[in-house]
């Protein structure tokens, strides 16, 4: 049987598409359709065969919400669609069409199709209305042919909108219609509904015209809208503490408040934050401020002398002053105890100096990483970057694991920094100095860039100042000018510089240490990690004898004594077939380094006689080292004899005596070595002022209430008992000693870091003193002339620095720093305020965009409507030291999730270049506010797909998923493999919760979740065993049951939106 009718399915050779060419192409007049959905998007597919049709009437079911669909309605029952009806529909479609084209697919082909669009309907060709119908969905496409035509017209209908899908992409389901009859109904019909339609051709035109990502952005506009998406969050919270209760008297400081703001988004986003302001700028206040903003029980781990109830700036009572009442306090020295308790009831946990627990190898770690898992994490330091970039890894881990961390492209934090620490394998300190250096600088700016920038709130003094500086001036504070440090020299005359020298050079070049690393020279089996814990000791006690002779004179006598009793008894003791290893105290021996307690190592080496090895069993060598080790010391003993004064001492003195600063205000005098500060305090009493407070590790807790009550301007009950302070490093962390404004530095801090931490004890926000001053001293040569004085300090801390070579970081505490460098370091006000290396600040953009919207409304409502995909040009200069060599080229902001990527794509520049915040920053500013937006051409595309590239290949979760997760420390691998080995999948002893509690173990190995500690005893445990349930029994008793909790990132983690195109600058070169 025959049918007049045809079928249209998009399959091959019957698309919609090809059907409207054919029956458009020559003969149709008037083309009139009525669709449920129309995409602009899509018109690109159909224009070429409209070119010759007289007329276009698109109608289109209007997607309003509810209020605009009842306003409709309640009008179409009146007779008359009202005013607030039409603007609602109106309002509706421009959404919609907005919506659509910043979803769209980015194509030249689109593009065009929409200008066609938008041509048509200003010259009147085309129009478009919206039918308010909600329940309009018919597929109507009337084509009115030609007067004089045999026919009137044709009408397809069917299931194909006016879109990509339907007129090609998707199998539909559409019929030909030929009748006359059939052209007349529909044609009739569809001019009823028509009439009763809104016109929406304005609102469509205006939205591509002026709102949509095609519309012409100046730069100046697009700049602001990069800054208004990149602190979109800073922008859009609260500017007050939401029910903050603040005690009396406290002032409530803008900066502080922010940074409390922002802890509380990083810590709902990843689960842990670092507070780390700059020393001085209040931690403890704004720690409190923001556990009244977290639910949940707090748990406080802060040094001991930090939770001193006497003192007025301790945690207890500023917590109490806040009133944060559910909230327990534990020393960092009882982390044990706390493991007896219930830790469910904790949710936050604040770790005070949280820079201490930057090595992940210790047993005090690992309590500790129990004790945080599962919990909000709050670490409180202002220097948590203090040696390697790996010092933040072991910080970071106590709240995200370390292979599948919810770090925004970064989930294996451990495979990112082992990645850099192998960038500085092979390059020696010495020979590859330049690309050592800027290696280090490198790892350090990566850290930043791709870690911290999202966990840590620090501000420094100088950022604080310049953008809350009105509000600081409006709470009457300001801070203290911090002057630049004053160097101090003692001269050596010519034989005691001669042997100060060759002190120097036997110390580093010529001793061999023997004495600490016998195991080096064992001929028998011994556990590398033994032999290389001792060759490390070995370099401790060299920098520990550098320290102790720049140090004091007085101090380096008594370690050299010390040196040789020891030799002495070693050797002895070797003549008679014995030689004794120390294994039991090793790490006290490492905590007693820290301390300065030399003593106490030699006491601990010498009763430790744990272990006693076969002299015999020890190659020629140790016997020989040791003698020639003796016979050094011997010889240094000889020289010294000919030393009769303290030439630092009398400096110093003098000083005291004739300095108008140094001899009415409070002092505080630091010094690394417990000995020089008894020795320090000892002298001043005698010849420059009776009555000196004395404070080391060593001291009683009446000599600290003595420091209270004598130097903190918060002390509950002030005394003036005391105008001279000497302390050791026991004070130079958490403490406010701020009735003093002057720091004298005894012995050179070798760590800047140390001198930061020092002066932050005077240099506070509250603090009455307009200046702060600080004195260091320097070794030097005779001489009057003040340049040859600091050129010859200069040359013998290169000295002290280069002959150590790669063990200078030992005396530096890691902290990289070219020998050069470090005079001038320490002598810079930006170190000791410590602004010293710090990056350009984000925080002068935030400022724009907040000063934007405050000043200038209007201006910050249209940047904020701005589309996505929005763009605009730069005209830039050539500059061959500039990122961008080559013109045109393209940089665009991209989105997924939480994570903000820049990429720049140029012509014949291979892969485009990831961009960080601040560079992208002033590429989009332009110097002029006027200055216009060129034409961008139809090359744009082409970039911006280079840079789309670019970035779904760095934000792929196959890249990250091909990094095997396993590959950690060799003992977590080793666990792996032994659990994943035959034996134990086969076993058919295991219970179901036997294999369920393997598999979990199993995750967190695979998850980086076990510290070290743990994995080391675990896999030291299981080389000792292979029965299978011997094996699960020592999973259970040495993985602690902590460690199975998710943490409280992994609980809140949600999932990645879509990849975004948030905004592109075509860059052009500037004529």
């Amino acid at each position: 049987m025959s049918s007049d009718l045809t079928f249209i399915t998009n399959e091959a050779g019957k698309s919609l598409r090809d059907r409207f060419g054919v029956l458009l192409g020559h003969d149709t007049r008037y083309f009139d359709c009525l669709v449920g959905y129309f995409f602009i998007s899509g018109f690109h597919k159909l224009y070429p065969a409209l070119e010759k049709v007289e007329k276009i009437r698109i109608l289109v079911g209007l997607k309003t919400d509810r209020t605009a669909y009842e306003l409709l309605e309640r009008a179409k029952e009146q007779g008359e669609l009202a005013f607030k009806s039409h603007a609602s529909a109106k309002e509706q479609v421009a959404k919609d069409v907005l919506g659509e084209l910043e979803k769209s697919p980015d194509s030249e082909e689109i593009e065009t199709g929409v200008h066609k669009f938008v041509e048509w309907v200003r010259s009147g060709k085309l129009e478009i209305k919206a039918h308010p119908a909600e329940n309009l969905h018919a597929k109507v496409y009337i084509m009115t042919f030609t007067e004089g035509d045999r026919d009137k017209g044709r009408v397809l209908t069917g299931s194909s909108n006016l879109s990509q899908s339907g007129l090609q992409d998707n199998l539909e389901f559409n019929v030909e219609l030929k009748n006359r009859s059939d052209y007349d109904f529909a044609i009739s019909k569809f001019n009823e509904l028509w009439a009763v339609a809104v016109d929406v051709s304005k609102p469509y035109e205006d939205t591509v015209i002026n709102k949509s990502p095609y519309a012409h952005f100046t730069p100046r506009e697009l700049y602001l809208k990069f800054l208004y998406e990149y602190f979109k969050g800073e922008l859009n919270r609260p500017s007050e503490l939401e029910g903050s209760y603040v005690p009396v008297g406290f002032k409530k400081l803008q900066f502080q408040g922010e940074a409390v703001l922002n802890a509380r988004k990083v810590l709902d986003e990843y689960g842990g934050a670092f507070l780390s302001d700059v020393v001085g700028l209040g931690k403890t206040y704004m720690s409190a401020l923001l556990a009244q903003q977290l639910d949940g029980r707090c748990l406080v781990i802060a040094p001991p002398h930090l939770l001193d109830q006497n003192k007025r700036g301790s945690w207890p009572n500023v917590f109490g002053d806040f009133q944060v009442r559910q909230t327990d306090f534990e020393s960092v020295g009882k982390l044990e105890d706390l493991l007896e308790r219930d830790l469910s009831k904790y949710k936050n946990v604040f770790i005070d100096e949280s820079h201490r627990f930057r090595t992940e190898t210790n047993v005090t770690y690992e309590n500790l990483a129990r004790i945080c898992r599962g919990k909000r994490v709050i670490l409180v330091s202002a220097t948590p970057l203090n040696n390697r970039p790996r010092d933040i890894l072991s910080q970071v881990k106590l709240f995200q694991n370390g292979k599948n961390s919810t770090m925004p492209n970064l989930r294996n934090l451990e495979t990112f920094f082992t990645g850099m620490e192998k960038k500085l394998e092979g390059l020696d300190r010495l020979a590859d100095k330049e690309l050592f250096f800027k290696t280090v600088q490198a790892n350090a700016k990566a850290t930043r860039e791709k870690v911290l920038q999202y966990l840590m709130i620090r501000r420094t003094r100088n950022e604080i100042e310049k953008y809350y500086g009105d509000d600081m001036r409006k709470q009457g504070l300001k801070f203290p000018e911090v002057a630049d440090p004053q160097p101090l020299f003692y001269k050596f005359s010519k034989i005691e510089n001669e042997i100060f020298d060759e002190t120097i050079h036997l110390l580093v070049s010529e001793f061999k240490y023997a004495r600490y690393k016998p195991l080096f020279y064992y001929k028998g089996e011994r556990n590398e990690r033994e032999r290389q814990g001792q060759i490390n000791l070995a370099k401790f006690m060299k920098i520990l004898m550098v320290k102790r002779l720049e140090s004091s004179f007085h101090a380096f006598r008594l370690t050299l004594d010390r040196f040789i009793h020891s030799y002495e008894w070693v050797i002895a003791e070797f003549d008679k077939g014995n030689v004794f290893i120390s294994k039991k105290h090793i790490n006290k021996i490492f905590e007693l380094l820290e301390e300065d307690d030399q003593e106490a190592i030699e006491r601990l080496l010498a009763e430790d006689k744990a272990e006693r090895l076969k002299a015999k069993d020890f190659s020629p060598d140790f016997i020989r080292d040791l003698k020639s080790d003796f016979n050094i010391l011997g010889q240094i003993r000889k020289l010294w004899e000919k030393i009769r004064r303290d030439p630092k001492w009398e400096a110093f003195r003098e000083v005291l005596r004739s300095e108008p600063k140094l001899k009415k205000s409070k002092l505080i005098i630091f010094t690394e070595s417990k000995e020089t500060a008894e020795y320090l305090a000892d002298r001043i009493g005698k010849e420059v002022e009776p009555k000196v407070l004395l404070f080391t590790g060593a001291s009683n807790e009446t000599a600290h209430k003595d420091v209270i009550a004598n130097f903190d301007a918060n002390a509950f009950q002030a005394r003036d008992d005391y105008r001279i302070l000497v302390s050791t490093e026991v004070l130079s962390e958490g403490v406010n000693l701020h009735r003093s404004n002057i720091v004298i530095n005894y012995d050179i801090p070798w760590n800047p870091t140390r001198l930061i931490q020092r002066v932050g004890r005077v240099n506070r926000v509250d603090t009455k003193f307009d200046t702060i001053h600080t004195y260091n001293f320097f070794p030097t040569e005779e001489g009057n002339d003040l340049i040859k004085l600091k050129e010859a300090a200069e040359a013998k801390i290169h000295a002290f620095i280069e002959m150590l070579g790669a063990d200078a970081r030992l005396l530096t505490e890691g902290e990289e720093i070219k020998s050069h460098d470090l005079f001038a370091k320490l002598n810079a006000k930006k170190t000791i305020t410590g602004e010293d290396g710090e990056e350009e600040s984000e925080l002068e953009y935030l400022a724009e965009i907040r000063k934007v919207r405050d000043n200038n409304p209007e201006l910050f409502e249209r940047i904020k409507r701005l589309p996505k995909k929005a763009r605009s040009t730069r005209a830039l200069a050539r500059d061959p030291n500039a990122i961008v060599k080559q013109f045109p080229a393209l940089l665009t902001y991209f989105r997924h999730g939480r994570l903000d990527k820049f990429y720049l794509a140029q012509p014949d520049v291979g892969e485009p270049a990831e961009l960080d915040f601040l560079t992208t920053a002033k590429i989009l500013k332009p110097t002029d506010d006027m200055e216009k937006r060129q034409t961008i051409p139809q090359e744009f595309y082409t970039l911006l797909d280079k840079n789309k590239n670019a970035f779904a290949v760095a934000t792929s979760p196959e890249v990250d998923d091909a990094i095997p997760r396993q590959k950690g420390g060799a003992n977590d691998a080793y666990i792996l493999k032994r659990l994943k080995a035959k034996e134990i999948r086969s076993y058919h002893g295991f219970t179901e919760d036997d294999e369920i509690y393997i598999q979990q173990v199993i995750q967190l190995l695979m998850d980086g979740a076990l510290p070290r500690p743990t994995t080391k005893k675990v896999a030291e445990a299981l080389k000792k065993e292979v029965e299978p349930l011997k094996v699960l029994g020592i999973l259970r008793r040495d993985i602690p049951s902590e460690f199975f909790q998710p943490t409280r990132a992994q609980e809140t983690f949600h999932v990645l939106g879509p990849r975004e195109v948030i905004l592109s600058s075509y860059l052009v070169q500037a004529k």
